[in-house]
């Protein structure tokens, strides 16, 4: 069977907050798209090259995640982090298109918030 497309990208996701792609330049470079520019939680702007220079490696888990079509072949995915590594959460926003065949992470992101997943769950 198929995956739907909210699992298709719910797994891009997943596996993007991952160690073993975050420590991978040839697994990242095939998820972000060539124009990918983020704005980090820490209100710094990166781009591809940037991310594929180093990212910093946390332990984190996805929640509440939801899609939302905003053309077609271009996806806005919402959703909650949980980062135990720095013991702090933050809510994000992804969007995905669909490009050369695949989807591809165009625009990525954070802000750090004082929510609780208990309080996201709801």
């Amino acid at each position: 069977m198929e995956k739907s497309l909210i699992e298709q990208l719910r797994e891009l996701e997943e596996s993007h907050i991952q160690l073993e792609v975050r420590q991978s330049r040839e697994k990242l470079d095939s998820i972000l798209a060539d124009d990918f520019f983020e704005i980090g939680s820490s209100g710094r702007i990166l781009d591809k090259k940037d991310c594929l220079g180093g990212v910093v490696l946390t332990e984190m888990s996805l929640h509440n995640y939801q899609i939302k079509s905003l053309a077609e072949g271009v996806i806005l995915a919402t959703y909650y982090i949980a980062d135990k590594t720095r013991n702090r959460n933050t809510l994000r926003s992804s969007i995905w298109k669909h490009i050369d065949g695949r989807w591809q992470l165009s625009f990525h992101q954070g802000t750090i918030t004082d929510l609780q997943v208990s309080e996201i769950l709801k």
